[in-house]
C-alpha cells in the first residue's frame, strides 16, 4: 500500500475493536476485518439475493455479491488514487450489504412495514447487527468484533432514535460529524457501481433498450464515443465498452472533485475529516448527469412492469412469513424462538432477512401450499 495521507485512517489513529484482541501476525487490521467479512455466512449468502432480477430470472445478472465486489473493486481504485486506507474501504464495501434482504429493496420495504410497530427495519442498521451480533464464528465473542472504522462506514444512515442506542458509534449522527473519507468513498462508489450495472443489467434483459438512453447524457456521451470509434462493434460489445466508460467517468470526476474539496478544506488530521464537510463528492455537472440517470432507471426499469410484478410478489412472501411466525413461534428454528413479542418480532426479522431470495420462496411453499407435506 502507498504512503498513506496524514488525514487517512490507520492502524495508529484506528479506535479499535469493542473486544481488545492480540495484533495479527501476518496482516494489518484491517485486511483481518476483510477476511473475517469474506469467510462469515451472510457473505456467502448475498450469492443467492436480489440486486434488481431476482436470482432465478438469470446466471448473469448482479446479485449482492457481485455487487459488492464490484463496489470494494472501485472504491479500492479511488482510495489508492486519494492515498486514503484501501483494506478498510474495502472491508466496508463488502460489507455493506450483509444486513439486505431477500428481494432488494422490495424485501426491505416489505419487512420496514411489517416491523413498524416493533423499530422498523433497516439494512444498514441491519447489516451492523449482523457484524456485530448475529454472525456465530469465533469463542470469544459474538459477531465478527471489527474494528470502529470498518463498523462506522457500515453504517451510512441512522435516525437519531436508534443513533442514540449506539453509543460511540451514533454520535456522528446526534453531533453533525463526518465518517471517514475512506467511508465516505465506499458509500459513492456503491452509488457508481448499483447505477452503472444496473443500465447493464437492464439491457441485457430487454426492460430498456439503447435508444431509450439517448436522452440521458452520461449514457449517450459513452456511447456515441464508443460507436464512432468502434463502428462494426456488436452491440453487446459496445454495451460493455460504453459501461466501462462510464464507470472511468464517474470515478475520474470523483477523484478530481474530492482532491479540490481536500485541498481546499486544508485537511491534516482525521479529526478534521470528522468536523469538515463532506469531502468525497462528484462535481456539480456530474451530479446532474447522475440525477438524470437515477430518473431513467427509476422510471424505466425499477417501475418496469415486470419488476414491479416479481416485487409484488415478494412482498407478499415477506409479509406471509413474517405474519404467521409472529402468529405461532414453534414455527420458528429453535434459536430464533423468543416469548415476549418485541424480541420475537426482531428475532423474526433476523430469520427473514438472513434468508436468501430461494430460500424465502421454499420457505414460504413448504408454510403456505397444500402440497408441501413435508416441512
Amino acid at each position: 500500500m502507498a504512503e498513506l495521507a496524514p488525514y487517512a485512517v490507520s492502524e495508529a489513529n484506528s479506535r479499535g475493536r469493542r473486544r481488545a484482541e492480540a495484533a495479527p501476525n501476518t496482516r494489518g487490521e484491517f485486511q483481518r476485518d476483510r477476511d473475517r467479512i469474506i469467510h462469515s455466512g451472510a457473505f456467502r449468502r448475498l450469492e443467492y439475493k436480489t440486486q434488481v432480477f431476482v436470482n432465478h430470472e438469470g446466471d448473469l445478472f448482479r446479485t449482492r455479491l457481485t455487487h459488492s465486489i464490484e463496489v470494494a473493486q472501485i472504491a479500492r481504485s479511488i482510495a489508492r488514487c486519494l492515498h486514503l486506507n484501501e483494506d478498510l474501504v474495502e472491508a466496508i464495501a463488502l460489507a455493506h450489504d450483509l444486513g439486505h434482504t431477500p428481494f432488494g429493496h422490495a424485501g426491505q420495504e416489505a419487512l420496514n412495514a411489517c416491523m413498524k410497530d416493533y423499530g422498523g427495519f433497516e439494512h444498514n442498521l441491519q447489516s451492523l447487527r449482523v457484524v456485530d451480533m448475529l454472525e456465530e464464528r469465533y469463542a470469544e465473542f459474538d459477531g465478527l468484533n471489527l474494528c470502529f472504522e470498518t463498523r462506522e462506514g457500515i453504517l451510512k444512515h441512522c435516525s437519531a432514535i436508534n443513533a442514540a442506542k449506539l453509543g460511540e458509534l451514533g454520535e456522528r449522527f446526534l453531533h453533525n460529524r463526518r465518517p471517514s473519507l475512506e467511508a465516505q468513498i465506499a458509500n459513492l462508489a456503491d452509488e457508481i457501481a448499483y447505477n452503472n450495472h444496473d443500465v447493464d443489467d437492464g439491457l441485457r434483459s430487454g426492460l430498456i433498450e439503447l435508444e431509450q438512453l439517448a436522452v440521458v447524457p452520461l449514457v449517450a456521451t459513452q456511447l456515441n464515443e464508443v460507436r464512432r470509434a468502434y463502428p462494426d462493434l456488436p452491440e453487446r460489445r459496445a454495451v460493455h465498452e460504453t459501461v466501462r466508460r462510464m464507470i472511468n467517468t464517474l470515478a475520474s470526476d470523483l477523484i478530481r472533485q474530492s482532491e479540490r474539496n481536500i485541498s481546499a478544506q486544508g485537511l491534516s488530521a482525521i479529526e478534521d475529516v470528522r468536523s469538515a464537510p463532506v469531502m468525497i463528492a462528484f462535481s456539480a455537472e456530474m451530479n446532474e448527469q447522475q440525477r438524470v440517470l437515477k430518473n431513467f432507471l427509476h422510471t424505466h426499469l425499477y417501475r418496469h412492469y415486470r419488476v414491479m410484478r416479481m416485487s409484488s410478489k415478494a412482498q407478499r412472501i415477506i409479509s406471509d412469513l413474517f405474519a404467521v411466525f409472529m402468529q405461532d413461534v414453534r414455527l420458528l428454528p429453535p434459536s430464533f424462538q423468543r416469548q415476549t413479542e418485541q424480541e420475537r418480532a426482531r428475532a423474526v426479522a433476523d430469520y427473514i432477512a438472513g434468508m436468501t431470495d430461494r430460500y424465502a420462496i421454499r420457505e414460504h411453499r413448504r408454510l403456505f401450499a397444500v402440497d408441501e407435506v413435508l416441512a
